[in-house]
C-alpha cells in the first residue's frame, strides 16, 4: 500500500472533519463542501487521519508540504550520528614506536566519538602468556582515559584477547566540534587572504614618482 494521503478528488468519503489552512477547527462538512473550499483557497484537500471517524483533511499546499518534508528528512539523515567500532590490533610484545603509532589511532578514533575493540594477538608460546595481554590492554586503557572508558572488560577469544573502548563524547558532539573546528580553519584561511599587503601598498607611490620619462630616439 502506499505512504501517500489521499487527496482532494482520490479522498472517497462523504464528509470529513476539515482544518482549515492555519489549523483551525472548520468541523465537519460534506466532502463537497471541503473541496469547494480547496479550491476557493487555491489548495488542496490533503487527508490527514484515514483511520478517524470521519476521516480528518486539511487544507494545505501539498506540493510544498512534501518539498519542507523531504528537506527535513534529509537535514536528519545529514545530522544523524552513526556509532561506529574501529578496530585495533596489537601483539603482546609490541615496541614502543609501534604502540606509540597504535596508541594514537585509538586517540583519533575515540576523539571522533567512535567505539574502539582492541584485539591482542597471540602465536606459538605467547598463548601461554595471557598476562601479557592483559597488562598491555589495561596500560592502554590508562593511556586513553581521558578520551574513553573500558565498555568491554578484556576476555580472551581463542587465540587473541579483546577489549572495547567507549567514548566519553557522544558522536554528535565530535561531530559538532569537528564542524565548528573546520569552520574556524576556513575563517583563518580567508582573512590571511584578504588581509592587503602593507609591502604593496607602500611600494605602489614610489613606482609611480620613479617612472623615467620617455627619451626620444635618435634619428
Amino acid at each position: 500500500m502506499s505512504a501517500e494521503p489521499r487527496i482532494n478528488d482520490r479522498i472517497r468519503v462523504p464528509e470529513v472533519r476539515l482544518v482549515g489552512p492555519s489549523g483551525e477547527q472548520v468541523g465537519i462538512v460534506p466532502l463537497a463542501k471541503a473541496l469547494e473550499l480547496a479550491q476557493e483557497y487555491d489548495l488542496d484537500l490533503v487527508e490527514v487521519a484515514a483511520t478517524a471517524r470521519p476521516p480528518v483533511c486539511k487544507l494545505m499546499d501539498y506540493g510544498k508540504f512534501k518539498y519542507e518534508s523531504a528537506m527535513k528528512a534529509r537535514e536528519a539523515r545529514k545530522n544523524q550520528a552513526h556509532t561506529v567500532i574501529k578496530e585495533m590490533k596489537l601483539r603482546p610484545k609490541i615496541d614502543p614506536h609501534d604502540y606509540d603509532t597504535k596508541k594514537g589511532h585509538v586517540v583519533r578514533f575515540l576523539k571522533q566519538g567512535d567505539k574502539v575493540k582492541i584485539t591482542i594477538m597471540f602465536r606459538g608460546r605467547e598463548q601461554s602468556r595471557p598476562e601479557l595481554g592483559f597488562r598491555l590492554l589495561q596500560r592502554l586503557a590508562s593511556d586513553v582515559e581521558d578520551l574513553g572508558f573500558i565498555e568491554s572488560n578484556p576476555k580472551q577469544d581463542g587465540r587473541n584477547m579483546i577489549m572495547v573502548l567507549g567514548p566519553h563524547k557522544k558522536k554528535t558532539e565530535a561531530m559538532a566540534e569537528a564542524r565548528e573546528a573546520q569552520a574556524a580553519r576556513k575563517a583563518e584561511r580567508q582573512g590571511t587572504t584578504d588581509a592587503p599587503s602593507g609591502d604593496d601598498t607602500a611600494e605602489a607611490p614610489a613606482e609611480a614618482v620613479e617612472a623615467p620619462a620617455e627619451t626620444p630616439s635618435e634619428a
